[in-house]
């Protein structure tokens, strides 16, 4: 593997060379080789050190407690970053309401209101808004149901037209694509768009869960009901298919 000078690992990993020669003096990360010409060479485990020290100053962790903690024998790298994953995925979690409850703020304080009912299922009449409801309920549950409507009416009128162009557009652009292999990099990367999407829909994007059998099982609904995979108004036979075999490989490689 390539050796790294001081210079070269600062700017990989973002830090100052300072600070790579602090670190070095305390013994918290030492270079791999030292040259003749007196350079600092670091190899792949200091790299891998330098990065378990960046995610626990992050955590606000005094260099000294890090170092304890990463010279310990017991120490065990893919358990921490295991760790660190799920303390990320968390605080984005937690970021993602805050930055949710922001925006309601910014839409009261301009006066624009939240989608309404008769926004969230305009062109229904009132039974039919019963059925859909009733019917939803059954496929997806109602708890799930409910997170998805709750979500649903804290957008904007423009948040909500937003959200739902873009899942014509990403249909429009898989449906171009259902000659491709389904597992193509072009054919996953819209499916990883249609994945964030349908998140945003149910309400749960940036949840730690990746709702992997839900996601499948919503692949199965568009084989079963082929109404939901609709483009510009019609059904596209074969594009079901299409679609459940798409979305079932991008949870298997990706969920």
């Amino acid at each position: 593997m390539k050796k790294y000078k001081v210079k070269e690992l600062a700017e990989l990993a973002g830090v100052s060379v300072k600070t790579l020669h602090h670190y070095d003096k305390i013994g918290l990360l030492s270079p791999a080789i030292r040259s003749e010409k007196k350079y600092r060479l670091y190899g792949e485990n200091e790299l891998y050190r330098l990065q378990q020290i960046l995610f626990y100053k992050e955590l606000a962790m005094p260099l000294t407690e890090i170092g304890e903690i990463l010279d310990n024998r017991n120490f065990d790298q893919l358990n921490a970053l295991m760790e660190h994953k799920k303390m990320i995925q968390n605080e984005k979690l937690r970021l993602d309401e805050l930055v949710n409850t922001i925006d309601k703020t910014i839409l009261q304080l301009k006066g624009k209101k939240m989608i309404s009912d008769k926004e969230l299922y305009r062109g229904f009449n009132s039974e039919e808004i019963e059925n859909i409801k009733a019917e939803s309920k059954k496929k997806f549950g109602e708890k799930e149901f409910n997170t998805s409507e709750k979500y649903l009416k804290s957008l904007s009128k423009e948040q909500f037209e937003e959200l739902k162009n873009e899942q014509k557009e990403i249909f429009k652009n898989l449906l171009k694509l259902s000659t491709e292999d389904n597992g193509s990099e072009t054919v996953q990367l819209e499916i990883a768009r249609l994945y964030q999407n349908i998140r945003k829909f149910w309400g749960t994007h940036g949840s730690p869960s990746t709702q992997k059998s839900e996601f499948k099982g919503l692949a199965k609904l568009y084989v079963s009901d082929s109404s939901y995979t609709k483009v510009d108004g019609e059904i596209h036979e074969g594009f079901p298919d299409f679609l459940e075999k798409a979305m079932a490989h991008f949870a298997k490689t990706q969920l």
